[in-house]
């Protein structure tokens, strides 16, 4: 269900009062990201790097899409100075 809320003064800045219940129902975390899109302000979570790359990388797996794009091949260091 919509809320309608102010903008209001704050400081130099402007802000909007968010009530609780739609924090609670958004379960945003303290840091957020705002992005302005026409007629809009949208506020989400702060990713973190690489989040959800394990399961992407599991998924990829799974379906066979992890596969090397070039073959390997080896380079004069491969062939001449590399010792195990």
């Amino acid at each position: 269900m919509p809320t309608v809320t102010r903008i209001v003064r704050l400081g130099n800045s402007r802000g909007i009062r968010i009530p609780k219940a739609l924090l609670d129902q958004a379960a945003l975390p303290d840091e957020v990201e705002l992005q302005a899109e026409p007629g809009r302000l949208v506020v989400q979570a702060v990713r973190k790097p690489r989040e959800g790359w394990e399961a992407a990388a599991a998924a990829m797996h799974a379906t066979g899409d992890d596969a090397l794009l070039d073959p390997p091949r080896s380079t004069a260091f491969d062939d001449q100075e590399w010792e195990w």
